[in-house]
């Protein structure tokens, strides 16, 4: 393999297009090597910052790709397990999109082939790589606000006028907690170190899609509440309420394209302190790190 890991891309996902692949060809020890899309007029623009890439018409002929290390899956969510197998027994290190699996048990035969096969196999949670996130667990676990009693959390979008998204249909594992629901739960455990005792929910639906989650869940030092949506207006934030302060994080999931990442220490009635991140680096330092 060498210094420098030789990326694929299994499918010209927007996503893939505007950001990870672009985050791929950025990161340092990393190259974009290859994409698989039937279509070469969406394999144009990869091309375009990638020069030099090639364009499998499959993506078994990616994996077979002996010039590729690792590879990104972007897929939908109900392709994920089966391409991920498949990239393990070609013997690539993978980075797939979350939710990595679209039930619990689906995860231990993904653990147990990883094992066997000694590559690396992560889930594309990329918050946790960014300093805004980092700083907020450092934060909490300094004492900044005292002892934590409540976690609120909110990520919501709106794409009802989008109904051919992938995220509107429910057959293929959409729904605004297989998309989202991992940030307001998952940064919390992230930032906490803990794991819920109890969960519950009060779910919204179109028909069999999911589109709104109002989720109650209580962790052993803490209560916590969060809403997801994809029927709502845009907004996103998290908030650490403890016995000495409040830690808010502005632009928690999206930083730079909802907003500036910051975090804001309050104490008493008024605010002590608010540190700003950079904006993109998050995917970028995801690749890295992997």
């Amino acid at each position: 393999m060498g210094d420098t890991i030789r990326w694929g891309v299994l499918g010209a996902a927007k996503f893939a297009r505007d950001y990870m692949a672009r985050a791929i060809h950025a990161a340092e020890g990393a190259t974009l090597a290859a994409l698989a899309t039937s279509d070469p007029a969406k394999a144009a623009p990869f091309a375009a910052f990638a020069p030099g890439l090639r364009v499998h018409r499959g993506y078994d002929a990616l994996l077979a790709d002996p010039d590729v290390d690792a590879v990104y899956i972007p897929l939908p969510n109900h392709l994920h397990v089966e391409w991920t197998k498949k990239a393990i027994a070609a013997g690539k290190h993978v980075l797939c999109e979350k939710p990595l699996c679209l039930k619990a048990a689906e995860f231990d035969a993904l653990i147990a082939l990883r094992d066997q096969s000694g590559v690396q196999v992560a889930e594309a949670f990329m918050i946790v790589h960014h300093p805004q996130w980092q700083r907020a667990r450092a934060l909490l676990a300094e004492g900044a606000i005292g002892r934590l009693v409540h976690v609120h959390a909110a990520f919501t979008y709106d794409n009802a006028s989008d109904p051919g998204n992938i995220r509107n249909q429910a057959e293929m594992g959409g729904g605004s907690v297989p998309d989202i629901g991992v940030y307001t739960m998952g940064s919390t455990r992230f930032v906490t170190g803990e794991e819920p005792t109890r969960v519950s929910s009060k779910i919204t639906r179109e028909d069999a899609l999911e589109v709104t989650a109002v989720v109650d869940a209580d962790f052993p030092g803490f209560t916590y509440t969060s809403y997801t949506s994809m029927r709502m207006n845009p907004f996103q934030e998290v908030v650490f309420h403890g016995t000495e302060g409040v830690m808010r994080l502005d632009a928690p999931f999206n930083a730079g394209t909802y907003g500036e990442a910051r975090i804001e220490l309050r104490q008493g009635e008024r605010t002590i302190r608010v540190e700003k991140f950079s904006a993109d680096l998050q995917y970028v330092l995801q690749v890295r790190n992997f």
